[in-house]
């Protein structure tokens, strides 16, 4: 079987949680075998290739942390027709 892989991305402001959702994302998915990455600054950083492996020591003390470990931005390119 082909090995699957998530990426796992923060968009907008902050909230609470997010760190313990995206600790819980990168968790459970090398759990079922998937191969888990993170994408720096939200969708921006998906467009610029901000993406990077995760694993259970990256996620290490995050739920500790305010705000978010990816980051986030808005990006006006996804407002557009184009984009």
């Amino acid at each position: 079987m082909k090995m699957k892989r998530i990426a796992v991305l923060t968009s907008g402001g902050d909230s609470p949680g997010m760190n313990a959702a995206i600790r819980a994302v990168v968790r459970t998915g090398i759990f079922h075998n998937l191969e888990v990455f993170a994408v720096e600054r939200g969708f921006t950083g998906l467009m610029e290739g901000q993406i990077s492996p995760m694993n259970q020591v990256s996620t290490g003390g995050i739920m500790q942390r305010g705000g978010t470990v990816l980051k986030t931005s808005r990006s006006e390119k996804f407002k557009t027709k184009e984009g």
